[in-house]
């Protein structure tokens, strides 16, 4: 299991000689994204890590989904911050992509962490919405309650979480994610008390990862999932790979150490 830790990410990356591969919403590609089809799909697929969204639903509790509302990966419809848990917990979160997943449901962050603990590190995106300071403060607690800090990683395309979340607990890690070429991701990382970058795939460059670096930041990217764009990820030096198709990565990897 790769730690959580800058030192433990460069490690498992030298180890394996290659980028580590993050499930992006577990294995979105082939799978009910943010389901827990979609993350135990993605551990059979051999990532390093899973990544996950959060809400918070009407009666408080964190639940892993993507959008502010339901209406795209459920049967049902509204805005996740009106609906109650057991509401949310009755809709079918996998019909929509493939009726074989019939049934499966939108986790809460406490049941993929329960689960996660033994198995996968787990990068949790906080969406930016209007509870969004809330949202931060029950992750923390989420996180500490269920003593899964070591097992988890923080990341947001709004940098204050990563202010947030790192004033509050200093040793955790985080990350900012960003589209667009930055004059200083490692000002930007620093500003924001980050420990990683994570840029959209198009954006890095081997410098920016040289840099990053030397200041101890690990770099991941995020959604790659044709061949071209994984190649050009690996090829840009990123350290994690956030990918809609793990199998697409790992097949990339396989056949250039067969032909090593």
């Amino acid at each position: 299991m790769v730690s959580m830790s800058f030192e433990t990410l460069m490690a498992k990356k030298k180890e394996l000689g290659r980028p580590l591969i993050m499930g992006h919403r577990g294995a979105m590609g082939t799978a009910p994204e943010n389901t827990m089809a979609s993350f135990k799909q993605a551990v059979a697929l051999g990532v390093e890590a899973v990544e996950l969204d959060v809400h918070l639903s009407k009666d408080g509790r964190l639940v892993v989904i993507h959008d502010e509302s339901v209406d795209r990966t459920t049967d049902g419809t509204g805005e996740v911050a009106d609906l109650t848990l057991a509401e949310l917990k009755a809709l079918d979160a996998g019909s929509w992509f493939d009726a074989k997943f019939a049934g499966e449901r939108i986790p809460t962050l406490e049941e993929v962490l329960a689960w996660a603990k033994d198995v996968v590190p787990v990068v949790i995106e906080v969406k930016f919405n209007r509870h969004i300071e809330q949202i931060v403060q029950a992750t923390v607690m989420e996180v500490e309650r269920l003593g899964a800090a070591g097992n988890v990683a923080v990341i947001s395309f709004d940098h204050n979480v990563s202010f947030g979340v790192k004033s509050l607990r200093p040793d955790w890690m985080s990350g900012v994610l960003y589209v667009g070429r930055l004059v200083d991701p490692v000002g930007l990382a620093q500003a924001s008390k980050a420990n990683g970058l994570l840029p959209m795939w198009g954006m890095l460059t081997p410098d920016q990862v040289e840099k990053a670096h030397a200041a101890g930041l690990w770099v991941g990217v995020w959604a790659p999932n044709t061949e071209a764009e994984l190649k050009h990820a690996i090829a840009m030096g990123a350290d994690m790979i956030g990918t809609n198709y793990p199998a697409r990565a790992h097949a990339l990897f396989d056949a250039a150490k067969a032909g090593a």
